[in-house]
């Protein structure tokens, strides 16, 4: 293993959440991909906003509106730098990464799409990004060409390909599965989409604080991530959009804030990035994003990358020696997640035992139900690391596992 350049002991000392018990056993907190845990720094910001500046932003000419808004703006830009997008008003601020899909399935197929046209998806995608495109479907008659997984979890670019027709209006796919770990390689998926001239969206809700993203270079057309996912707080996420087509692309929603001038004859809308961003936005999540992308940039991305490798090898390794074991999604190229399942031990059962000795892990579709079909299951249990996880909770997890497995037999 490569050297770790980061102290995880005092990493851990930094999320005060890991250090209390479940059921009188130490918290082994390994359900990172349906959200993290946040930091004191997160939770310290949040407060003091509340504190010393809680203001409604951009309208207001008296000094705290001033402070909030400045500290919106520069969540803003810190979000920029973050992906490496060219323009801060590329960065639209949603609930989530949910949301972002859904704005940009509202948004384009109202004015892009017409009945008969084509959204190219994968079947592993998460739910999030399978629904808004069913629901832009039923409203103007748009299809959906899903392209297979293989059995070890990967997508062919062969197949996208051969979806690809002068019908095809957008591609969008996961970077990373939420159930498989798949690292799919969108770099070569932006590159053939735009060979068709067909735009395409990044689901980055897996891979964004796990991989460092460079959009500009990527050249995708869109990317959305969640807050929640990446150690900041909750009901705060981002769209990235290419300018050009947030110009082109009509408003989400309506209401305050997203306007220029309004009349009962007409309304004229509002500039970049504000145009999609109606109502009085959570500037205080935004600011605590802001935090915890300085957190994470002080810990390094590739330092966290190469220390959850190191805990993917370590875990896949040790799981592996159980009896039984069978591990759901076995690519070359993972990121730190790993489903699976023990025997004909079912995964709520596993999940309800290993919850009693204190070890957190994920059970049942994870919100990719077509995935599960295709792969002939119902559901597996789903353990996801962080960089405050340890080599000790995988042995714990291990341990518990056999524990729970003896009961079965």
């Amino acid at each position: 293993m490569s050297k770790i350049n980061l102290n995880i002991e005092q990493i851990r000392r930094d999320f005060p959440i890991l250090s209390q018990e479940i059921y009188g056993k130490p918290l082994v907190y390994l359900d990172n991909a349906a959200t993290t845990q946040k930091p004191l720094c997160v939770m310290r910001k949040i407060d003091e906003v509340y504190s010393t500046i809680n203001a409604n932003i951009h309208r207001g000419v008296h000094r705290l509106s001033q402070l909030a808004t400045e500290s919106h703006e520069e969540a803003r830009r810190m979000v920029q730098q973050f992906i490496h997008a060219g323009k801060s008003s590329e960065i639209i601020f949603t609930r989530g990464a949910t949301e972002s899909i859904n704005l940009v399935a509202s948004s384009f197929c109202r004015s892009q799409c017409r009945p008969g046209d084509e959204i190219i998806l994968t079947t592993m995608e998460h739910h999030a990004n399978i629904i808004p495109w069913q629901i832009q479907r039923d409203i103007y008659g748009i299809e959906i060409q899903v392209v297979p997984v293989s059995e070890s979890g990967e997508i062919d670019l062969k197949d996208i390909e051969e979806r690809i027709s002068s019908k095809t209006k957008l591609i969008s796919v996961t970077h990373v599965s939420n159930v498989l770990g798949t690292i799919n390689p969108v770099e070569k998926i932006v590159r053939l989409a735009h060979n068709y001239n067909v735009p395409i969206l990044i689901d980055a809700a897996q891979s964004v604080q796990h991989i460092p993203l460079n959009v500009k270079e990527l050249d995708c057309d869109f990317l959305v991530f969640s807050s929640h996912k990446m150690y900041g707080p909750t009901g705060i996420g981002i769209l990235y959009g290419k300018e050009n087509w947030l110009d082109k692309l009509p408003p989400y929603q309506g209401g305050g804030e997203m306007i220029a001038h309004v009349t009962f004859e007409k309304t004229t809308f509002n500039e970049l990035p504000f145009k999609f961003e109606a109502g009085t936005p959570d500037y205080v999540g935004s600011t605590a994003l802001a935090e915890v992308i300085r957190y994470i940039e002080n810990l390094g991305l590739e330092n966290i990358r190469r220390y959850e490798d190191h805990l993917l090898q370590y875990a896949t390794g040790r799981l592996l020696q159980i009896e039984g074991m069978q591990i759901i999604g076995t690519s070359a190229h993972k990121s730190a997640v790993i489903s699976f399942l023990v025997n004909n031990i079912h995964p709520y059962d596993m999940g309800m035992l290993l919850d009693r000795l204190g070890i957190a892990v994920r059970t049942g579709h994870h919100c990719a139900q077509p995935l599960m079909d295709a792969l002939g299951i119902e559901g597996t249990l789903r353990a996801s690391f962080a960089f405050y996880n340890t080599e000790e909770e995988i042995d714990a997890l291990v341990d518990g596992i056999e524990r729970v497995s003896k009961m079965f037999r």
